[in-house]
């Protein structure tokens, strides 16, 4: 055989194995037993308390049989195990994080609204089927395709985050043949039923996560009300403010963290303008809010107590949803203890007593990013337990089909 042959032979067998992604182990292969002994010791030397849920027995004895079965697994069968077993830990902040793997997803996300997995944003060229329900992937009812999702979702803390979760892994392709949900590597029938109560299936393709898909490439549901609108050129895309419209409330939309001294200028400008146009009501909306530095959000509660035009017995308002996580739940429960605040919404996504403030390492062969708690919070009576709303208050479906934002429609009918 000559040697140009001998090149593309070489050249055509990488490309091939490439193309199964972690479905296949590759020529150089990973020191999978090597990582797991580093995910083992590092996690019991760094977590504040590894085994405050899961005994250490039962822990090892799960990682035993992943390490004495690394040669029969192939790469994504040993990562899907290895989340299995870092959820047996019990708290949002200790994670397998996928960042670091090279998946790819379908172009979709859903949300489950009313009991459905209703489709929230997917690609311009399937935008009919926005705010469709997906019942099925590959002929398998969305029922038992979201139980064994949810047994290996990540950044679950209990029960609300654990279905917020299960939504973001239901579009991640290797997941979901590892699974066998899906039949082939990158593509699957997806069944939805539209909004004329009608079945619809479509092919889908994955598509590489983090590839040069832009925003304007996909359709999504967008819900407000119209009292609302956002200001032009915010200083922060995550945190603004904006007056509500025929009331005397003030709307601040809080969804992440600048710097402590950014929310220094940004709460004494918020200040300033309640004072200026002696509003009575204050809306933090958290439902967003994924995390960041609690203790810059309390520069926010330390400047709105400031402001003496507040009703600060009835009038100040803190949302949340099963999407509030870590400092957002956090700041919640303090903005309840510290400025009287009501809670409306949704339970939150993580507990305001337990394991929090997130770390990471990473393992030196598979690159896995693995999280885990240094601190224990205390911010409420009850461990292990999400944040409840004082006024409950869920999207409703209906509203969705309107792009009407239920939770806010509803409070300021209150005011």
């Amino acid at each position: 055989m000559n040697s140009f042959l001998k090149v593309v032979i070489n050249f055509l067998a990488t490309v091939l194995l490439s193309s199964n992604g972690l479905f296949a182990q590759t020529p150089n292969k990973i020191k999978w037993q090597e990582d797991l002994v580093i995910y083992k010791q590092s996690l019991e030397q760094k977590h504040i308390d590894l085994y405050n849920t899961v005994t250490k027995e039962k822990f090892e004895n799960e990682w035993t049989k992943i390490y004495k079965n690394v040669e029969k697994l192939n790469d994504f069968e040993i990562i899907l195990k290895l989340m299995h077993l870092t959820r047996r830990v019990n708290d949002g902040h200790t994670s397998v994080s996928m960042r670091n793997i090279p998946i790819h997803r379908f172009p979709f996300e859903v949300k489950f609204i009313d009991n459905e997995w209703r489709v929230v944003k997917i690609s311009n060229e399937h935008s009919s089927l926005l705010k469709s329900s997906l019942i099925a992937i590959d002929d398998i009812p969305i029922e038992e395709v979201s139980t064994k999702v949810s047994e290996v979702a990540q950044f679950v803390e209990n029960e609300y985050s654990q279905i917020t979760r299960t939504g973001e892994y239901l579009n991640i392709n290797e997941l979901l043949y590892t699974l066998h949900i899906t039949q082939k590597e990158h593509e699957a029938i997806f069944t939805f039923l539209d909004t004329n109560n009608q079945k619809i299936k479509t092919t889908l393709t994955a598509l590489v996560s983090g590839s040069s898909a832009k925003p304007k490439d996909f359709a999504e549901v967008a819900i407000g009300i119209p009292e609302i609108k956002e200001p032009d050129n915010p200083s922060f895309p995550y945190l603004w403010f904006a007056p509500i419209e025929n009331t005397e409330a003030l709307y601040i939309n809080f969804q992440s963290y600048p710097t402590f001294e950014e929310m220094q200028v940004f709460s004494e400008t918020l200040v300033s303008y309640i004072s200026k146009n002696q509003l009575k009501q204050i809306v933090i909306d958290m439902r967003n809010n994924g995390g960041g530095d609690l203790y810059v959000g309390i520069v926010m509660a330390y400047a709105l107590n400031l402001a003496d035009s507040v009703d600060w017995k009835n009038g100040v308002f803190v949302l949340t949803s099963n999407k509030t996580f870590s400092a957002g739940t956090s700041n919640a429960a303090l903005f309840k203890q510290l400025l009287n605040a009501k809670l409306v919404g949704e339970p939150t996504g993580s507990n305001p007593t337990g394991y929090q403030d997130m770390d990471s390492f990473i393992l030196p062969n598979s690159k896995l990013v693995i999280t885990y708690s240094k601190r224990l919070f205390c911010l409420s009576d009850k461990a292990n337990m999400a944040l409840q709303p004082d006024m409950v208050i869920n999207q409703k479906e209906n509203d969705l089909f309107n792009n009407i934002d239920t939770v806010l429609k509803v409070l300021i009918e209150r005011f």
